[in-house]
């Protein structure tokens, strides 16, 4: 029987990156079925197109197939959602909603409900290997200090309904695990573009700071929350994101574990923006604002979110309390020669690639 490898989240950003790597891992007798929302399929078909074509290896082995995780069967109809329990040797839940915005309801349907579906397939499935969870490392929420990868506190504080119901679904995936799922689960942080091309799909996070730094055309007022010399914010830019999971994914010792997808040397928000400084050429002046002052004033001011484009949402992330400890990842990645580049070596290409590509949203797929 032919086995497949269940995908969501395809043509995302991180999702179409890996389908390539695992097709490459593995022989030609396994395919990808890659779950899509019609609206998608055109997206995703000639996505897949395009995967296919860089290597004749990859032909004719990704299979599109339409859905939703929200529904029942995954909105598949019962001869393919059969064909799935038959078929999948591996799934990997990488579906979510990726906004640091999105209302409570939505964030409940797709992250929570959709994971819930997802595991269903995976609990139904005949001849499951692994399933594998993309979670977030801000299942953390707001926790004061360092947060380990077999730490799951809660519930909350939490920054967002994002960061609420991506803690609710992995809480509902290690149920699972402890009941016997074969599974693995990876807990990126801030998710930037290539470290090696700068490319991206979406501008969000460290990108709203580049965003109001190039729109100044030498000196930048910069507003601060909290101490930048404190906190830190950790990125990682996508490359290292999917050749992390791509490398643990293929070991039988990460079943059953959490890792963070982290920068073990996280980069202080100070320093970050002087990086940031470096490579823009701009000045920039430094105003401290408290946290507290800097959140209401983007939610409340009028036009003041608008004016500066950046999302009222992500301003807690500039004062986080929470330090991510990778000790296990950079255990099983050791041998592997995979690790997290420093920010200062591939910002200069986050920035070259927004300064060439403007128009690319603060939304990605949902």
């Amino acid at each position: 029987m032919t086995e497949t490898i269940f995908l969501t989240g395809f043509p995302g950003f991180l999702g179409s990156a890996l389908v390539g790597r695992l097709l490459d891992r593995h022989g030609r007798e396994v395919t990808m079925t890659a779950l899509v929302q019609p609206r998608y399929r055109e997206q995703a078909e000639a996505r897949a197109a395009r995967i296919e074509a860089e290597s004749p290896a990859r032909r004719g082995r990704i299979r599109i197939v339409e859905g939703d995780i929200t529904r029942p069967r995954l909105g598949m109809d019962r001869a393919g959602y059969q064909a799935a329990q038959r078929g999948a040797r591996e799934i990997y839940h990488l579906a979510a909603v990726y906004d640091l915005g999105v209302r409570r309801d939505v964030a409940e349907r797709v992250n929570v409900q959709g994971t819930r579906n997802v595991l269903g397939l995976a609990t139904d499935t005949h001849r499951l290997r692994r399933f594998q969870y993309v979670s977030t490392c801000y299942v953390s929420g707001r926790y004061p200090g360092v947060f380990r990868e077999t730490d799951l506190h809660g519930p909350g504080p939490f920054n967002n309904h994002y960061e609420e119901t991506k803690h609710r679904a992995e809480v509902e995936v290690q149920r699972a695990m402890s009941q016997g799922l074969p599974a693995t689960v990876y807990r990126p942080a801030i998710v930037v573009g290539d470290s090696r091309t700068g490319e991206t799909q979406k501008y969000d996070g460290p990108y709203y700071i580049i965003q109001w730094i190039l729109r100044w055309s030498r000196t930048a007022p910069l507003p601060l929350p909290g101490d930048p010399e404190r906190h830190r914010v950790n990125v990682v830019p996508r490359d290292f994101l999917v050749d992390a999971i791509d490398h643990l994914s293929s070991l039988q010792a990460a079943e059953g574990k959490v890792y963070h997808l982290a920068d073990p040397q996280a980069r202080t928000v100070e320093e970050m923006i002087q990086v940031l400084g470096t490579v823009t050429g701009r000045r920039l002046l430094r105003v401290r604002i408290p946290p507290r002052l800097a959140l209401a004033a983007f939610r409340y001011l009028p036009g003041l979110a608008s004016l500066t484009g950046i999302e009222p949402e992500a301003v807690p992330y500039f004062s986080h309390p929470t330090q991510y400890d990778a000790t296990r990842t950079e255990q099983d990645l050791a041998s592997s020669g995979i690790a997290c580049p420093p920010f200062e070596s591939y910002a200069e290409r986050l920035v070259g690639f927004m300064e060439e590509n403007p128009d690319i949203p603060a939304a990605g797929l949902a």
